[in-house]
C-alpha cells in the first residue's frame, strides 16, 4: 500500500467495554441471559475433582494459599461424586506436588521461593495431602498427582476418559481462575462437553472467581447450579 494513501492513516478508538460493573455483576448478567446457548450433557459423564488438597482448602492451616468460596463446596463435590460412582461413571481426583528441588515445576515455580510457593508443595506433605473431608474411594476412583494447571497436561486422564467412553466432563475444585479454567479449556479442546457446577469451585478473590466463571460460561463450558448435575445423575439408573 502507498504510505501516502488515506487508508494508511485510519485509526480506531478502543472498543473494549468499560461499564463499571464488578466481575460478579457481569457474571450474574451472563448467567441470567435466557438466550444463552449451551453444550448440554451427553450420555456419560466423569466427575473431575481438581486439587482438593490442604494447601488450597484449609485456610486454618495454610492461610496464604487456601481459599473458601462456598462453605458447602466439599459437601456438594462429595455428593455428585457419590452419585456418579453409583451410576458406574468415573470419578477422578487430582492434587499437586513436586520433587524436593522443585525442578519439575519448571518455569511456573520460579517467581517466588517461600514456604507457601507452588514448587514447595512436596510429595506426602501436609500441603499435598487431600482434605480429610473429601470422600475418595481409592478402590474405584482414579487419583493422581499433576504438576501443571490443567488436569489433562501429561496425565493419564485423556486415555482414562476415552477408555470409559466419557463424553461429558464435570469440573470441580480450585482455583477457578487457575486449574479449573485451564482444565476447562483443555476439556473443550479435546472434544468433551464441559460442565462447571458453580458451587463446587473456589478462588482466592471474588473478582478472579467470577471473571473466570464468566469466561468459562461464554466460551468453554456450561456453568450451572450443582443441583442440575445432581438432578441429571439421579435420573440415571444406579448400577
Amino acid at each position: 500500500m502507498d504510505p501516502s494513501s488515506p487508508k494508511s492513516t485510519l485509526s480506531f478508538e478502543p472498543t473494549m467495554v468499560r461499564d463499571g460493573r464488578t466481575a460478579r455483576e457481569i457474571y450474574e448478567a451472563v448467567k441470567a441471559n435466557p438466550a444463552r446457548a449451551r453444550f448440554g450433557f451427553g450420555e456419560k459423564l466423569a466427575i473431575v475433582n481438581i486439587d482438593f488438597q490442604q494447601a488450597y482448602t484449609r485456610p486454618d492451616l495454610f492461610p496464604a494459599s487456601a481459599y473458601v468460596t462456598d462453605p458447602k463446596q466439599i459437601d456438594y463435590t462429595n455428593e455428585i461424586s457419590a452419585l456418579a460412582r453409583s451410576r458406574g461413571m468415573p470419578v477422578i481426583w487430582s492434587h499437586v506436588a513436586y520433587k524436593d528441588d522443585g525442578g519439575d515445576a519448571g518455569v511456573w515455580g520460579t517467581r517466588t521461593n517461600t514456604a507457601d510457593s507452588l514448587q514447595n508443595i512436596k510429595y506426602e506433605s501436609e500441603r499435598h495431602a487431600f482434605d480429610p473431608r473429601v470422600e475418595i474411594d481409592f478402590a474405584v476412583d482414579l487419583v493422581f498427582t499433576k504438576r501443571m494447571p490443567s488436569v489433562f497436561f501429561e496425565t493419564s486422564l485423556p486415555s482414562y476418559l476415552t477408555w470409559h467412553k466419557v463424553d461429558t466432563v464435570v469440573l470441580t475444585g480450585g482455583s477457578t481462575s487457575g486449574c479449573v479454567r485451564a482444565s476447562g479449556v483443555d476439556s473443550l479442546s479435546r472434544g468433551f462437553r464441559t460442565i462447571v457446577p458453580e458451587e463446587t469451585c473456589a478462588d482466592k478473590h471474588e473478582s478472579y472467581h467470577y471473571a473466570n466463571l464468566t469466561d468459562l460460561q461464554l466460551k468453554y463450558a456450561d456453568v450451572v447450579a450443582v443441583q442440575e448435575v445432581i438432578d441429571w445423575l439421579k435420573a440415571k439408573p444406579a448400577v
